[in-house]
């Protein structure tokens, strides 16, 4: 597991994104529909509408992204942060460094992407890597995370 002072780090890097994301989606929805003058030609009417897509598209995907980090910063808070919700094996801390809110380990990723039918604890067996998580030497003693205490 994922030793304290990395937790912390993790935790403080989900917050600062977390705030990051509020704000862009703020700005975002503050621009929608920004500019609709009376004696505007066709042209400006249709970049305006292009611009409000590709805000809607941008703001839509910073609220996944956003939901994915509440739901990371629920799992630091139970003690499941770390745990892939899968196969149960471990999340390598090199993924949750590259991508804090990570929730699959990266075999379980994979599988969810080349299966469409793809369940997280479906069947133990259908995990290919299982065994091979289960054998992998701890990376140091376990840290209870529901003991941490965080600022919120």
């Amino acid at each position: 597991m994922i030793r304290r002072d990395a937790l912390l780090r993790l935790y403080n890097s989900l917050l600062a994104r977390r705030e990051e994301l509020l704000n862009q989606l703020s700005s975002d929805m503050t621009g929608l529909g920004g500019s609709q003058g009376g004696s505007r030609d066709e042209a400006d009417a249709a970049f305006d509408s292009d611009n409000d897509e590709i805000n809607s598209t941008l703001a839509e995907r910073d609220s996944e992204e956003l939901t994915e980090i509440d739901q990371a910063l629920m799992r630091l808070k139970k003690g499941t942060y770390g745990r892939c919700e899968g196969c149960g094996g471990k999340i390598s801390a090199k993924r949750l460094n590259a991508l804090p809110y990570s929730s699959l380990c990266i075999d379980c990723q994979r599988e969810k992407e080349e299966q469409p039918d793809w369940e997280p604890r479906f069947l133990a067996s259908r995990y290919t890597h299982l065994g091979e998580v289960r054998r992998q030497a701890d990376d140091g003693p376990e840290i209870n995370i529901s003991k941490l205490q965080f600022d919120n």
